[in-house]
């Protein structure tokens, strides 16, 4: 009996022995052996042979890439500005050993870290920088955390950010200033408009005024050449232009009391010495 106890505790010990000795690594991971508390090596996918009781599977990750969320936090800008960022981090460990001895939890250092990092160069831009610059910010983000990381066995594969938008209290004095900006464009469209308008008023008033005194020259011209004209034909005989006046006169005193505003049209009594008057001469 004592002897079939032993026998099955025996066996049971070669099992233990067997499992603990024998280890099949899935793929995608990586395990972390350590000897006698000592790091000794990493298993790699497959199978592997490690010394019961002395060899110790400590850590087991995995090679798959990592996505880590950066929680959302409060970045000033440069013009006091105050936005709210997140972003999103993809990682890989590829020295595994690194990681889990070189920093007691990197998820939450890489998160730190790149939160320390967005405030510090969202802090060296303005607002409107800031906004419309991402891929900018992407950049220097990588570019800043991948030494950093590198010494931990940790590879940034690449870093999104994910959303960036000013606070309430911002975006109520955005909305303000956009308001305000377009009603000064309103305003120095409107009176753009009044001034050109002005502009061609004033330029149609005097083109009109300069048309008005060139037909006035015209005229003036006309009226000499043709009194010029008359005077040559006519000479010293009175009476055919005492005639053509007098019958311009009749035609006129005709004209005005056909008029509507006409009431009384009066008539001299002596036509003849009206048409001498006109003239400047006394005929006898």
């Amino acid at each position: 009996m004592s002897a079939s106890i032993i026998g099955l505790a025996l066996l049971a010990f070669v099992a233990v022995t067997i499992f603990k000795g024998v280890r099949i690594v899935p793929q995608g991971n990586k395990w972390i052996v350590q000897r006698l508390g000592k790091y000794h090596t990493t298993l790699g996918p497959g199978l592997s042979i490690i010394i019961p009781y002395i060899d110790d599977i400590a850590y087991k990750v995995t090679t798959k890439d990592i996505v880590l969320d950066i929680p959302s936090q409060e970045v000033i800008s440069r013009d006091n500005a105050v936005l709210l960022m997140n972003a999103v981090a993809y990682i890989n460990l590829t020295t595994p050993e690194k990681a889990v001895y070189g920093i007691e939890n990197f998820n939450i250092a890489i998160q730190n870290l790149v939160q320390t990092s967005l405030r510090s160069i969202v802090g060296e831009m303005d607002l409107d920088d800031a906004l419309s610059s991402r891929d900018h910010i992407k950049a220097k983000l990588k570019a800043a955390i991948s030494d950093d990381i590198a010494d931990w066995g940790i590879t940034l594969k690449t870093v999104e950010i994910q959303d960036i938008q000013p606070s309430s209290t911002m975006q109520a004095a955005m909305e303000a200033q956009a308001a305000a900006e377009r009603q000064r464009r309103a305003t120095v469209t409107k009176a753009d408009g009044e001034k050109q308008a002005a502009i061609l008023e004033a330029d149609g008033r005097l083109e009109a005024s300069r048309r008005d005194a060139e037909a006035q020259v015209v005229l003036a011209e006309a009226s000499q050449k043709a009194i010029a004209m008359v005077s040559s034909a006519v000479g010293d005989q009175e009476i055919p232009v005492s005639y053509l006046l007098g019958e311009q006169y009749i035609k006129a005193m005709q004209d005005m009391s056909k008029s509507n505003n006409a009431k009384t049209v009066v008539l001299p009594a002596d036509v003849l010495n009206t048409i001498r008057g006109i003239m400047g001469r006394d005929l006898k």
